[in-house]
C-alpha cells in the first residue's frame, strides 16, 4: 500500500500511515463503530485505491452504516478486480437486495453460494432474493397461458 503520512492536526487527517488508517478502521468496525470506520477507511482508499482490501473492510463498514449504495459501489470494484472473490460477490448482491434491486442480487448471490456452497448466510440470502423475485412476479407478473393482460412490470424469477 501507498505510504501517506498524516497531517499535523491543522488540515484534520488521521496521524499515521495508509496501513494504520486501515487497521483503525477495522478495529472501530469491529467494535461496532461502522460510521467512524468508514471515514477513516475511505481515507485509506482514497489513498491506495488499489488495495482490495482496504475497500473490502470500507464497503462492509458502509453495509453496516446503511449507505448500501456506497457498499454496493465498493463490494462491485472489488468484484470486478477479482470475479472469484466469493465475499465481494455476496456484499455486492446484498448490498443490492437492501437496495431493491433483487435481479441483480440474485446473479451475485448464486455466485457466491456456486463458490462456497457451504456457507449458509449466503445461500439463506440466495433464497431470500430469490423468493422477493417470485412474490413479484406473482403480484405484476402475466396472469396466464390461456390470454387475458399481461403486465411489463414483471420480474422473472
Amino acid at each position: 500500500m501507498a505510504m501517506a503520512q498524516g497531517a499535523d492536526g491543522v488540515s484534520g487527517a488521521p496521524t499515521g500511515d495508509v496501513y494504520d488508517w486501515y487497521r483503525r478502521g477495522v478495529q472501530l468496525l469491529a467494535s461496532g463503530n461502522p460510521a467512524a470506520a468508514a471515514q477513516l477507511l475511505a481515507r485509506a482508499a482514497d489513498a491506495a485505491p488499489e488495495s482490495r482490501s482496504v475497500r473490502e473492510a470500507l464497503a462492509r463498514a458502509w453495509f453496516d452504516s446503511g449507505r448500501h449504495d456506497e457498499a454496493l459501489r465498493h463490494f462491485r470494484a472489488v468484484a470486478e478486480s477479482d470475479p472469484a472473490d466469493d465475499y465481494a460477490q455476496f456484499g455486492w448482491g446484498l448490498s443490492a437486495s437492501r437496495l431493491g434491486d433483487f435481479e441483480t442480487a440474485v446473479e451475485h448471490l448464486a455466485l457466491a453460494v456456486a463458490m462456497r456452497p457451504e456457507t449458509k448466510h449466503y445461500r439463506t440470502a440466495l433464497v431470500q432474493a430469490r423468493a422477493t423475485l417470485r412474490a413479484r412476479a406473482g403480484a405484476y407478473g402475466t396472469i396466464g397461458k390461456d390470454g387475458g393482460d399481461t403486465d411489463d412490470r414483471s420480474d422473472d424469477a
